[in-house]
Order: structure tokens, then C-alpha cells, then sequence
């Protein structure tokens, strides 16, 4: 079986590191000759896709800032609402972009297994070359051929991002405060250094800088830097195959970024391809169209689903924010003070759907 990789973004590379693990030849066709992500963009990993990333992708221990809590805190309140923690492991962690991607491109090029091209006008004649062609690159003339057709939605508003120096404190907290402008997190990445995102539900321009001093409680803060700004979407693909080309990652599907949920979302369709790729081994079968039905029958109602619960979450905190009568916000609290919803809403955040 050879496989070839449309796109160099981590999802590429990560799935081109699990199929050579499988000892499965790929071909990564490369937008450029190098991507430089921003110092200020991180992913979170919850517990079980980090066992996975670890055992089937590589291990990324080293590189990781690991977290034991989460709080939840509303500024229409001014308290905390909810915290989430796991007694006996950490609950989350955080990785920044650049590391990651700069780990996966070092092992996939020392792997003999794995080619890069540079791909050349956008190039469509590639995929009678291969058993299975993976798209990850949404501005390719076969997305716009093939994998137009989506259910999107553009939010109002824009993601602000950035990384702040502080001085040295043990920084294993993140923080999430629902502001009246929408959700602001402070995510920790070393004793030293923490990534800021805000998503902000105006088009009106904001001072990021003072918003973050404002709403900041834990942090004596030396320097922000590498701000950037992106627009807020959330799409799900219709159909996740045509014929033996197979969409993934942001095609597939985008999310409000609020949860910290979108690669983890992403990760599980790894899970899901990988044991379809291995039962059908086990069958003698290297590749048919049917792998491809299975994994979009397996995926694709799970990742619409949990994206319109994470569009739900974000609609219900805009609302509490703007409840005069702050009813909202203790009921929050209230429930949030339940065990049983509260283990509930770890293994949600954990594993998706599958609980």
C-alpha cells in the first residue's frame, strides 16, 4: 500500500508519522518547502489521544506542559463557576504548534519510508499514482473540485492570540474567564510562559493587550508578544471521500476554538482510520473504496455532533454573560459543584462521545 499526503501542517505530518509506523510508504506533497507556525499557537491533548499520540505517533513527553486543573470563571459573576481536575493524573495538556511540527518533520525525514515533493500547480494527475490519496490541503484544486460542500458558519468576531512572559510560578492551572466579550483562556505552557486566546464575539477593534492585563489575576507579566489574529468559522464536510481520495483533518471539520477540542477531534480520526487500515490487513485486503465508506460511516456523525455541542456550550455561555439577573451563572456553579456531572464533563472532554 503507498499512500501520498496533500498538505505540510501538523495533521500531515502527524498522520504520515502514523502510517510509517504501520510500515506503509508515503508521499508528503508539500504546499512550500517549510511551514513557520506562530510561537503563539497551541493545541490541548486530552489524556486518552495523548496515550495514542504517544504509543502510535511519537512520543512527545519531553515537549509537552502538563496540567492538573481547569477553572472555569465568569466574568458576569466574578468567581469561579467550575473546576476540573483528576486526582490521580494530570487532566490536560498543552503543546506548543512549532514544536511539534519541528519533532514530526525531523523523524519523517530520517524515515525511509517517508519522500517529500513539492507540489507543482496544483497538481491533480498524483492520484492515479496511489492506492490512497490523503488531502489535507484545503487550498488544493481537489478541494475545490470535490470537497466544496460543507455545512459552515461563520462567527462574529475574531480570535486573538498571544504569548506572555511572567515571572516563574507553578503553572499547572489553566483558566478559562467567559468574558462579556467571550471567552478569554490563559493556557500554561512553562513555569515562565503562558499562551493567551481570545475569541472574541465583536468585529470591533479591542486593545488584546489591555483586555489581558484586565482580566489577568495570577501572573506578574514581563512582556506580550507574537500577537496574531484570525477569523472564528466552524464547518463538517458533507461526503469525506471521493473515489480513493480521503479529506481529513481541517477539512473534515472546524470548531469554535473555546474547548481547546479541535485536534483532539482530529486525533480520534486517526484512531479510527488506523483500526480500519489494520482489520483490513488482517483480512489480506491493502485497499478498497469500502475503507474509506467505513471510516466516513464511523467518523462522521460523531465529529458533526460534537461540534454542534461545542457551538451549544459557546451560544450558552454568550447568554450567561449577558443574564442581568445572573441566573445562569449560579446555576453553573451549582451544577458544576455536582461529582457525577462532573466526572461526566471530564470524559467528555477527554474522549469526545466516545464515554
Amino acid at each position: 500500500m503507498k499512500v501520498c499526503i496533500l498538505g505540510n501542517g501538523l495533521t500531515s505530518f502527524a498522520l504520515a508519522k502514523m502510517l510509517v509506523n504501520m510500515d506503509i510508504y508515503v508521499d508528503i506533497f508539500l504546499e512550500s518547502k517549510s511551514l513557520n507556525y506562530s510561537k503563539s499557537r497551541t493545541i490541548g491533548i486530552s489524556n486518552s489521544n495523548l496515550n495514542f499520540f504517544n504509543k502510535y505517533i511519537v512520543n512527545i513527553e519531553k515537549i509537552l506542559w502538563k496540567l492538573k486543573e481547569i477553572e472555569i470563571f465568569s466574568e458576569n459573576l466574578n468567581t469561579k463557576l467550575i473546576s476540573f481536575k483528576n486526582r490521580n493524573n494530570e487532566i490536560f495538556s498543552i503543546i506548543e504548534n512549532d514544536k511539534l511540527y519541528n519533532l514530526l518533520e525531523k523523524k519523517l525525514k530520517n524515515n525511509k519510508l517517508c519522500k517529500f515533493f513539492i507540489l507543482k500547480n496544483n497538481d491533480c494527475s498524483i492520484v492515479k499514482k496511489y492506492d490512497l490519496v490523503i488531502n489535507c490541503n484545503i487550498n488544493h484544486l481537489l478541494s475545490k473540485k470535490f470537497f466544496h460542500n460543507k455545512l459552515e458558519k461563520k462567527y462574529r468576531g475574531f480570535a486573538y492570540t498571544a504569548i506572555v512572559s511572567h515571572d516563574e510560578i507553578d503553572n499547572k492551572i489553566a483558566t478559562q474567564i467567559f468574558t462579556k466579550r467571550g471567552p478569554l483562556a490563559f493556557l500554561p505552557i512553562s513555569n515562565l510562559k503562558t499562551s493567551i486566546v481570545y475569541s472574541v464575539n465583536t468585529n470591533e477593534e479591542i486593545d488584546f493587550n489591555n483586555e489581558i492585563k484586565k482580566f489577568n489575576t495570577k501572573y506578574n507579566i514581563s512582556k506580550i508578544y507574537d500577537e496574531k489574529k484570525f477569523h472564528l468559522k466552524s464547518s463538517n464536510l458533507r461526503k469525506y471521500y471521493y473515489k480513493n481520495i480521503l479529506a481529513f483533518g481541517d477539512m473534515l471539520h472546524t470548531i469554535h476554538p473555546l474547548a481547546g477540542q479541535g485536534f483532539n477531534m482530529t486525533l480520534r480520526n486517526f484512531a479510527s482510520l488506523s483500526k480500519i487500515i489494520n482489520n483490513n490487513r488482517e483480512l489480506g485486503i491493502t485497499f478498497n473504496n469500502a475503507m474509506l465508506l467505513d471510516f466516513e460511516n464511523q467518523n462522521k456523525h460523531l465529529n458533526f455532533i460534537f461540534s454542534q455541542g461545542i457551538d451549544l456550550i459557546k451560544n450558552f455561555f454568550e447568554l450567561e454573560s449577558n443574564d442581568k439577573s445572573k441566573i445562569l451563572s449560579k446555576s453553573i456553579k451549582l451544577f458544576g459543584n455536582n461529582l457525577a456531572l462532573n466526572k461526566t464533563l471530564n470524559k467528555f472532554a477527554d474522549n469526545g462521545l466516545l464515554i
